[in-house]
C-alpha cells in the first residue's frame, strides 16, 4: 500500500511537471500555425464581420408563447414568478450592445452583418472574414461551434456583464467601451491565442444518427445550433453504408468539454477506458467528462473543487493520525492549501491536453477499482467503449450524440482543430 501511495505521489507530481512544461512551450505562441507574437497581429484589418448575437430571455419567452400579446405575456411570466420588467430591462441591455458593436464596426468601414442562432450558417460565416458574438459565454460557444476554418477569428463581447462573466469574452470594461476594443484590434495591440479543442471519432453501428439539441428541446419549433443536418458531411458516406463498424469524426469539436454517460443521471453509467494506449478498465461511474484547458476553469473544476470545509477535515484527521503539529482551525492556512490545490486543477487554453475526471466511481466491493484510484488525469487520448443502456455524448453541454453499448469514442486534440481567439494587450 505504502509503494502504491509512493507510486500514485509520484504520477500526479509528473503531470504537473508535464503541464508546467508544456505551458512554459505554449507560452512561446508556436505550433503548427507558427508563430503568433503581438507582432504579427498587426495584420488584422477585417473588411466583413459577422455578429452573432444572442437569444435574449424575452426573446425566448416570445418565442415560446407565439400566440400571447405583450399584455398576455406580461400575466403569464408574472404568475410564473418572473421579473417581467428585469427580463426587458436585460434584453435592452443586450440590444444596445449588439447595436453598438455593429455601429462602431460600420464605423470603421468594415461591411457588418448581425445574424441570430437561426442564421448562422455556413455561408454567412464563409462571408465574413471575423466572427463577432454579443452575449455571454453560451453565444461564444455557439459561435465556435461552427468554425472549422483554422484562421478564422472569433471575438467575444459579454454583452451583459453585470449578470455573467464572460471568461470566453474580452474583459467586462469592453463592454462599455467596444470602440477602445476594436480600436486595439486595429493597430495591432493584441497576441493571438489558439485555444485547443477536443476532437471526437465514433466507431459503430449508429453514428449518423441525428443529434439532439439540448437547448432547443425547450422551443416549439426545431433548429439546430451546432449543425446544417442537410450538409453532406453529416451524412453516412456511401461506402460506409453497409459495413458492419462505421468510423465518423463529428463535425462539431468540444471548446469546453465532452461529458459522457447516461442520459438519465440517477442510472449507473458503465464504459470502458483506455488513457494514451493503455489497456482499456471497465469503469462504473456517474460518468465521464473530458475537458480542454479552456474548460478547466468550467465544469470540471467545480467536480474537482475541493472546499474549504474539506480541507479542514483532512487537515484535522491528518493532524490526528500523525500528531504533527498542524492547527486544522487556521483559516488562512485552510485557504492557502484550498486555493493551491483548486489552482492545480486549471491549465492553459493552448495546452495540447486533455483533462479527464471520471465522477463518482463505484466499486462492487471493498477493494478500490481503478477508477477510485486515479478518479482523474491528463491524456494525449481518451479510448471509451460504451456499455451503457441510453447514454449520451454531449459537446460543451448543447449536443447531443447516441453513445450506446459497442460505441466507441476516440477523444484527441489536433493542432489544426484550435480556435483562433485575440487577448488584448493592457498597459
Amino acid at each position: 500500500m505504502f509503494l502504491r501511495n509512493i507510486s500514485a505521489h509520484r504520477s500526479a507530481i509528473r503531470n504537473l511537471s508535464l503541464i508546467k512544461n508544456l505551458q512554459r512551450n505554449e507560452n512561446t505562441c508556436r505550433n503548427s500555425f507558427g508563430s503568433w507574437t503581438p507582432a504579427n497581429a498587426s495584420s488584422f484589418s477585417p473588411k466583413r464581420a459577422l455578429v452573432l448575437t444572442k437569444l435574449s430571455r424575452y426573446e425566448f419567452e416570445k418565442l415560446r408563447h407565439k400566440n400571447l400579446d405583450e399584455a398576455q405575456l406580461e400575466d403569464t411570466l408574472r404568475k410564473r414568478g418572473s421579473d417581467y420588467n428585469m427580463l426587458l430591462y436585460h434584453h435592452t441591455l443586450h440590444k444596445n450592445c449588439e447595436a453598438m458593436v455593429k455601429n462602431i464596426l460600420e464605423k470603421k468601414n468594415i461591411e457588418t452583418k448581425v445574424v441570430t442562432r437561426f442564421d448562422y450558417n455556413e455561408a454567412n460565416i464563409n462571408w465574413a472574414e471575423v466572427i463577432f458574438t454579443a452575449g455571454g459565454d453560451g453565444t461564444f460557444l455557439l459561435g465556435a461551434s461552427k468554425i472549422h476554418d483554422p484562421m478564422k477569428t472569433i471575438i467575444g463581447f459579454n454583452s451583459d456583464p453585470t449578470r455573467s462573466e464572460g471568461y470566453l469574452c474580452l474583459p467586462k470594461k469592453y463592454s462599455n467601451n467596444i470602440e477602445n476594443a476594436i480600436d486595439k484590434l486595429l493597430k495591432g495591440k493584441f497576441r493571438w491565442l489558439f485555444r485547443k479543442r477536443i476532437r471526437v471519432t465514433l466507431i459503430g453501428d449508429k453514428i449518423y444518427d441525428m443529434p439532439v439539441e439540448l437547448h432547443d428541446q425547450q422551443l416549439s419549433q426545431l433548429e439546430n445550433r451546432f449543425l446544417e443536418i442537410t450538409e453532406e458531411r453529416d451524412e453516412a458516406p456511401k461506402s460506409e453504408k453497409n459495413t458492419k463498424s462505421k468510423r465518423r469524426v463529428l463535425p462539431v469539436k468540444a471548446l469546453n468539454e465532452v461529458f459522457i454517460g447516461e442520459a438519465l443521471s440517477a442510472r449507473v453509467s458503465y464504459y470502458e477506458l483506455a488513457v494514451d494506449g493503455s489497456e482499456r478498465t471497465k469503469v462504473k461511474s456517474s460518468g465521464l467528462c473530458v475537458s480542454t484547458g479552456t474548460g478547466s476553469t468550467s465544469w470540471t473544476f467545480n467536480i474537482n473543487k475541493l472546499t474549504h470545509q474539506s480541507v479542514s477535515d483532512l487537515m484535522k484527521l491528518i493532524q490526528e493520525e500523525t500528531r504533527l503539529p498542524i492547527d486544522y482551525k487556521d483559516q488562512r492556512l485552510i485557504d492557502r492549501i484550498t486555493a493551491k490545490f483548486n489552482d492545480n486543477l486549471i491549465f492553459g487554453p493552448e495546452v495540447s491536453l486533455m483533462g479527464y475526471t471520471i465522477r463518482d466511481s463505484l466499486s462492487d466491493g471493498t477493494l478500490p477499482v481503478p477508477g477510485e484510484r486515479k478518479p482523474r488525469g491528463f491524456a494525449k487520448q481518451l479510448d471509451i467503449r460504451s456499455r451503457c443502456f441510453d447514454a449520451s455524448l454531449v459537446i460543451d453541454g448543447g449536443l447531443s450524440y447516441s453513445f450506446n453499448d459497442g460505441t466507441i469514442a476516440i477523444l484527441d486534440i489536433v493542432d489544426d482543430d484550435a480556435l483562433r481567439t485575440v487577448v488584448l494587450n493592457e498597459p
